[in-house]
């Protein structure tokens, strides 16, 4: 006897409601749903590093700074997920069909690990162009110190700034310095690097 076909493809309304049953997130894209695997004491550090630093330089504007509980999603792709860090300027927008994923993040922020870095920097890319907020899209090394910042140009094109070992990213889109000795602070501990 044959067994039933697994379903392949789900609305987003079946994402959505998986997602509220489910005690680990999931990520959606395409119409298929995926689970997003934990990170690692040395992941969740970095992005906290990051998060810190912005929320403590955007205290006074009208920003708000998010971990990696609020989902964001691209209206245009459909994709939705749970970025590392994201910022939202000025008022939130909210997903008409879930009012729990903001649609108008100006910045997003990914800590790569050795199973999501080909897609952070590719597909996950490019969905994450299709929302019209976005302005930079920063990529933290989890091999070295290393930020890599996307930014969008007023003609729809993207430029590449790359910060290695020590200085400071700019993010543009907010006004607010990136240093890297902040980023990574405490992570390559057992590499010689003083804790703080």
């Amino acid at each position: 006897m044959d067994e039933p076909a697994r379903k392949l493809t789900f609305t987003f309304a079946e994402y959505l409601a998986r997602e509220q049953a489910s005690e680990t997130k999931h990520e959606y894209a395409n119409g298929e749903i995926f689970a997003m695997a934990g990170g690692t004491p040395e992941h969740g550090l970095m992005a906290v590093n990051v998060a810190s630093v912005l929320r403590g330089q955007l205290v006074d504007r009208r920003c708000r700074v998010y971990n990696s509980d609020v989902r964001v999603r691209s209206q245009a792709t459909g994709l939705a997920t749970y970025p590392d860090v994201s910022v939202v300027w000025g008022r939130l927008e909210r997903d008409p069909e879930d009012e729990n994923s903001i649609l108008n993040p100006a910045l997003l922020v990914e800590v790569l690990s050795p199973n999501t870095e080909a897609y952070d920097r590719g597909e996950k890319f490019a969905h994450y162009q299709t929302i019209p907020s976005l302005r930079e899209y920063v990529l933290v090394s989890y091999q070295r110190r290393r930020v890599e910042v996307l930014r969008r140009n007023d003609d729809g094109t993207w430029t590449l700034y790359d910060m290695r070992e020590s200085g400071v990213a700019e993010l543009a889109s907010i006004g607010v310095s990136l240093p890297l000795d902040e980023v990574y602070r405490g992570v390559f501990e057992g590499a010689g690097e003083e804790a703080g």
